[in-house]
């Protein structure tokens, strides 16, 4: 967790996406153009997100992506681990040791214990983490929810059921030009 990137952000924002679809699946891609970020960049999100059990996949012309499980249950530290991995905030080098005083090698005192500094990075990293997991993909598409216009969740639905209108159509262009 040393440093969050952009695929946090643009993986919450995809998983919002999938909150209001109940159990019908949208695509990764359908997702990313809906959120303005790079189809291939969401699909090695959600690759990551579904090696987690965060969401499942379903194929064909109508598959993409669900939610593995309610979204209050899922946490953003939940999300945040499954993109970035369990990465400490801080790796302590333990310079601690050489100090040029400790000309034979450093006495038990100054190493006895965990590094002052790296106390203090411990301490920062639990709050974080703690304030990650409190919160959950469900609190933040609640603030969503109450921010947008009435309109938002079925003008999101009516994007979507085109985009699988487009999709589902396609063959049949295809088949009708034979």
């Amino acid at each position: 967790m040393a440093h969050l990137t952009a695929s946090v952000e643009y993986g919450l924002h995809c998983l919002l996406g999938l909150i209001g679809a109940g159990d019908a699946p949208r695509s990764a891609r359908d997702l990313a153009l809906f959120q303005g970020v790079s189809p291939s960049f969401a699909a090695k999100i959600f690759a990551k997100l579904e090696k987690a059990g965060i969401v499942t996949a379903a194929e064909g012309v109508r598959g993409g992506y669900r939610l593995a499980r309610p979204a209050d249950t899922i946490s953003v530290l939940e999300l945040v681990d499954a993109i970035e991995g369990r990465k400490p905030l801080f790796e302590c080098q333990e310079i601690r040791a050489r100090c040029p005083l400790f000309d034979g090698g450093a006495p038990d005192w100054a190493t006895r214990g965990v590094c002052s500094i790296h106390a203090v990075m411990l301490k920062a990293e639990k709050a974080m983490r703690d304030a990650l997991a409190s919160e959950t993909l469900a609190d933040i598409g609640g603030r969503l929810e109450r921010k947008a216009p009435e309109t938002f969740d079925a003008d999101t639905r009516s994007w979507f059921d085109a985009r699988i209108a487009a999709r589902r159509s396609r063959p049949a262009q295809a088949k009708d030009m034979q």
